[in-house]
């Protein structure tokens, strides 16, 4: 009796720890699954370079519009300064 006490349980044990493993097919659909992950994370360091390189590009625009603006200002100025010079010599007269 208890030999086959002994037999039964030690059944129940190793077909408890055969139901826990996991089956290739089960392996394959995990590895599966790391590899579209893997392939999303590549897409996403692919996007946010492109955007990067677009900031970049949209900051080096943003740079030469304020340096045209700049020169610009500097030109309308000396402008006005001449114009005004005009103005207070013809004042004078």
């Amino acid at each position: 009796m208890k030999t086959r006490l002994l037999v039964v349980s030690m059944m129940l044990v190793i077909g408890s720890t055969l139901a826990g493993c996991a089956t290739s097919s089960e392996l394959a659909k995990v590895q599966a699954d790391e590899k579209l992950i893997g392939a999303k994370a590549d897409q996403a360091v692919q996007d946010a370079q492109a955007a990067k390189a677009a900031a970049d590009a949209a900051a080096a625009r943003a740079d030469d519009a304020v340096k045209k603006a700049e020169a610009k200002e500097k030109i309308a100025d000396e402008k006005a300064a001449r114009a005004d010079a005009a103005f207070q010599k013809s004042m004078r007269k």
